[in-house]
This record gives C-alpha cells, sequence and structure tokens, in this order.
C-alpha cells in the first residue's frame, strides 16, 4: 500500500501523464521507485527525474499538504477505502483527488452521472433537475461536473431531494469555476462532496475538461445524457463511459432542436432511452431487485399514514427495508400513482390512485 504523501509526491512530478504514473506504481514500492527515478528515465522526463532527485517534488508535496489543511481540502490517495471503488477501477485512475465534503466507502455501486449542454433549453433544465431529484430520492448519488447548464440543475436536484451529490471540477478547488456557481458548490460539499484531480491553484483551462469528464464517467456506475448538441463536451463523457464499460442512457429530444443532436445520436447508437428515473432504475436491475426483496409491498404501504406524510427514515424503521431498495420502491410506488412524494422527503399514500391534496 502506497501512502497519500509518496501518491501526491508522484502526481506532482513535472511532465509525468497518468498512465506513465500508473506504469511506474507497477515496477515496484513508490518509495524506491522514487529514489531511483533516474532508473527510469523511459518514463520521467528530465524536469521529472530533477524534481525527484533533488528533492523539489517532496518539498512541493509537502507545501500542497499544508495549503490543503489550511483550506479545509482532504487529499485522498487512490487505494484508501473512501476513493471511489468504480473510479479505482478505470485504466488510468487519478492517484489523489483533492476533496471539499466527504467520500463515504462503498457508495461507488450507486452512483450515476448526469451530465448534459451548457446552453439548455428551460425543459431540458426542468427535466434534468427532477431526474436528478428522483433518483436521489432512490438512494443513488448523483455525480456531474458543476458546469453552466444541464450539470446545475441535476446538482441542484438530488438537493432537492436532500440527496447525496458529487461535482468534479476541471480546476483546482480554489479556483472554482463557474465562480457564479459558488454557493451551490457550499450547498453540495456540506452533504455530499466537491472534488478535482487538479493541484490547487490550477485554473479552468481547456485541456483539462477531458480528464475532468473521464473522472465523472468512472466514478459512475451509469451515465445520463440530457440535452447535448453536436459537440458538446457531454459526448466525450459518454465515450469515456463506454471505454471504461459503464451504461450510457440518454434523454431524447425533438430533432429540430440544437441541443437534442448528440444525445439522439447516443440512442441511435445504442445508447439505453430515459424517460424518468423508473428507466434508469430499470437498466441497473435496482427496481427487479426491489421486487425480489423478501418484505411484500403492502409492508412499505402499511408503514405509510394515508392521511399525513410520513418521513423516509420513520418508513425504514417499520419496514425493515435497507435504504437504498426502500427509497427504489418509493420510486416505484410513486410512478405507480400508490404514493406521492412531498417536499421535505416525506411520502404519503394516495386515495383510491388519487394524490395527497395540501392543507390549503
Amino acid at each position: 500500500m502506497q501512502t497519500t504523501f509518496d501518491l501526491l509526491t508522484l502526481a506532482l512530478v513535472p511532465g509525468l501523464s497518468p498512465r506513465a504514473a500508473h506504469e511506474l506504481l507497477a515496477r515496484g514500492p513508490l518509495a524506491s521507485t522514487l529514489a531511483r527515478a533516474s532508473d527510469h528515465a523511459d518514463l520521467l522526463a528530465a524536469p521529472g527525474v530533477f524534481a525527484l532527485r533533488s528533492g523539489a517534488a517532496r518539498h512541493a508535496a509537502e507545501a500542497e499538504m499544508r495549503e490543503a489543511r489550511r483550506l479545509g481540502i482532504e487529499i485522498v490517495g487512490w487505494d484508501e477505502d473512501r476513493y471511489p471503488q468504480w473510479l479505482r477501477r478505470t485504466h488510468t485512475p487519478p492517484l489523489v483527488l483533492w476533496v471539499k465534503g466527504a467520500l463515504l466507502p462503498d457508495e461507488g455501486e450507486l452512483c450515476v452521472a448526469v451530465v448534459g449542454s451548457r446552453a439548455a433549453s428551460p425543459l431540458g433544465l426542468a427535466l434534468a433537475r427532477r431526474l436528478a431529484e428522483e433518483l436521489a430520492s432512490a438512494g443513488l448519488v448523483v455525480v456531474s461536473g458543476l458546469a453552466r447548464g444541464i450539470d446545475s440543475a441535476a446538482h441542484r436536484g438530488a438537493l432537492d431531494a436532500r440527496g447525496r451529490t458529487v461535482a468534479v471540477l476541471g480546476s483546482g478547488l480554489d479556483r472554482l469555476y463557474p465562480p457564479e456557481n459558488a454557493a451551490l458548490a457550499a450547498q453540495i460539499q456540506a452533504t455530499g462532496a466537491v472534488v478535482s484531480e487538479f493541484p490547487l491553484g490550477t485554473g479552468p483551462w481547456k485541456a483539462n475538461f477531458p480528464r475532468r469528464n473521464r473522472v465523472i464517467a468512472g466514478w459512475s456506475r451509469a451515465l445520463v445524457v440530457v440535452e447535448a448538441g453536436s459537440r458538446s463536451g457531454a459526448l466525450s463523457t459518454a465515450r469515456a463511459a463506454l471505454d471504461e464499460g459503464r451504461e450510457v442512457m440518454a434523454v431524447p429530444g425533438h430533432p429540430s432542436q440544437p441541443q437534442a443532436e448528440g444525445a439522439n445520436r447516443l440512442l441511435q447508437d445504442g445508447a439505453a432511452l430515459v424517460r424518468g428515473a423508473a428507466d434508469v432504475l430499470g437498466e441497473l436491475g435496482l427496481a427487479r431487485a426491489a421486487r425480489r426483496e423478501p418484505a411484500p409491498d403492502d409492508d412499505v404501504l402499511r408503514a405509510m399514514a394515508r392521511d399525513v406524510p410520513t418521513a423516509v427514515d420513520e418508513i425504514q424503521q417499520r419496514s425493515g427495508l435497507a435504504l437504498p431498495l426502500l427509497l427504489a420502491r418509493l420510486t416505484e410506488l410513486e410512478l405507480g400513482g400508490a404514493v406521492e412524494r412531498l417536499p421535505g422527503a416525506l411520502y404519503v399514500r394516495a386515495r383510491s390512485g388519487a394524490g395527497y391534496t395540501r392543507p390549503g
């Protein structure tokens, strides 16, 4: 097991690509590899060899650690338990992640990325927000890139459901982009995480965003594209997801809308069609898993008052279901008209298929 400090030192070596870094890791214990930098000139350029032999890379890592602590940022190594498990399985996972908020072990199985156009239509924004809210209500973690448009709507939808959402940046955590999303980022890190694979001080340079997109794709079990033009960055995220063997899904759009061209092309190429959270849950097998749960459906309904909204934690306590299965089943019951979801993660049984009437 490598120390996070050694991984950070390697990540800060000038001119060392992620692929070359992982090749170095495969050659033996990292500490001895770093000490014999000149033996690896086939992977390390001259500035990298100098940085390691002179101690400059180590000093840079020490300074990075100090600044991160000052800013309340954690640096998480790729072999730590908190490191996202699906991201670790990718071809070249980042050696370290800079994190504001909290990473939770074992949540990788329940992560879905929702991405799309920055110049989204009002309908696309509303759809992305509602989709993310439904996914978060079903116990999934929503991953996106904090960009303008669909990404921001997806994060807000997950927050609407009081669920977890992860924002992956294409800049250092101290160079938040776009700057107008600072308040949104603060909300995200309160219950989820804002992360980056880039050192502090890194600006939002164009070359960073394909790498950011690769992390979003690798972090998640599946990727849903909501509106994407023919040259949208969301398409590069979809390609990265396909390269890593992830499920790719898309929301169809009207052929006359430029924002729908990329998403419709994904559907032509075999992406699963998404109309709502039930389609995503179905593709991932979560709805079927919920139906196989030994507790019958009426246990969930019996755990809810017919006329009084009931909180999710109370329903879970009464029904005995694991939270992800309970949330997935509640989503199914909502879509079937048996229950209605209210603001504040509250649910109420419907009267003979009719929705709950809020007291006025």
